[in-house]
């Protein structure tokens, strides 16, 4: 079959399409339990780009086959999925989606409403269920504020979009007017700029009191302006780093006023508490049939194009979900962002 294979650990440059074997067996992380998916379109992430520098914990060595979540078809399923060859589903794989078939994880992955497309559904899971697991476990509150940092990107829309399913109200920080269309096109109540002053525009935002929560993909130097932002008893979601650096927090800044910072690792979590995980994806499958949530779809690219796709991601540059199609039509259904097109 074919799949865009990492040769080398120097980045998107270092893969291209190849012919590999079909997948054998289950998924290291599926206990045993084989998922096959028969892949229409694979969606591409920030672990994906981390894992060709050999930057990512749950990385592969070279060769190994790029992207961590798929839409397309069950072939194979374990009796007690409750999936059956033929279902359309959503899964994590944490590797190997950008290939015509992959092994998928189970305990995450859902069953897609006829209302979604192949691109929208590879953009589903892994956003939604970390912006989901977020919002949990901050405990968001019906008519909470929620700053969202890369509010333009597959996480930060999945949170957007959420927040408001959630009756929570938004702020999105956004850097340029693009990405600002895409925030509120993904439902943000407010926009402001993360150029400067974005923290105290925050706080004037909600009467000078701060925001509930602040969920953060980016990291970097922008951590400590996200604690004060925060009003008394306020949380901070650590999502990751897409800025680049790591952040480190004095904690007597959370002692002062009361704030927590809250580490959201989904598997962690879910391998301590399988039922999080059931209740997570009804969830999704919940929302994504009632049209609550709906994913912003930037940019959908051929399988020959895989480095290009994991290069936006680099540069920054992905506005919504970058997406790669694993055959000929198999996510052109989905609708590109305005000036995102092929």
């Amino acid at each position: 079959m074919r799949a865009f294979v990492i040769e080398e650990l120097t980045g998107p440059d270092g893969g291209a399409v190849a012919e590999v074997p079909e997948p054998a067996g289950a998924h290291p992380w599926a206990n045993g339990r084989r998922l096959l998916i028969d892949v229409h379109a694979a969606g591409v992430s920030f672990p994906d780009l981390l894992q060709t520098r050999g930057a990512y914990q749950h990385g592969r060595r070279p060769p190994y086959v790029s992207g961590g979540e798929v839409a397309g078809t069950v072939l194979e399923a374990p009796e007690d999925s409750g999936l059956v060859p033929g279902d359309r589903v959503a899964a994590l794989t944490l590797w190997g989606a950008m290939a015509e078939r992959a092994l998928a994880i189970p305990q995450f992955a859902v069953k897609l409403p006829p209302s979604l497309s192949w691109a929208e559904g590879a953009a589903l899971y892994l956003n939604y269920a970390t912006a989901w697991f977020a919002l949990h476990r901050v405990r968001l509150a019906e008519g909470e504020s929620v700053l969202v940092h890369g509010a333009s990107g597959g996480v930060g829309t999945a949170t957007l979009q959420l927040v408001r399913a959630l009756g929570g109200r938004s702020i999105a920080v956004v850097s340029g007017d693009e990405k600002e269309k895409v925030a509120r096109e993904a439902g943000a109540d407010e926009v402001v700029r993360s150029t400067a002053g974005w923290a105290a525009r925050a706080r004037e935002l909600t009467g000078g009191r701060g925001v509930d929560v602040v969920v953060d993909p980016v990291g970097g130097d922008r951590f400590t302006d996200s604690l004060r932002s925060l009003d008394v008893g306020g949380r901070l979601a650590v999502v990751g780093f897409a800025g680049g650096s790591i952040p480190t927090v004095k904690v007597n800044r959370l002692l002062l006023r009361d704030l927590s910072v809250v580490g959201v690792a989904l598997a962690a979590y879910a391998e301590r508490h399988p039922s999080l995980a059931v209740t997570l994806n009804a969830e999704l499958e919940r929302m994504a049939a009632d049209g609550s949530i709906k994913p912003l779809v930037g940019r959908c690219l051929p399988l020959e194009r895989g480095g290009e796709a994991l290069g936006l991601i680099e540069r920054r540059a992905a506005l919504g979900k970058v997406v790669v199609e694993t055959r000929s039509g198999g996510g052109s259904d989905g609708p590109a962002l305005p000036g995102t097109e092929h």
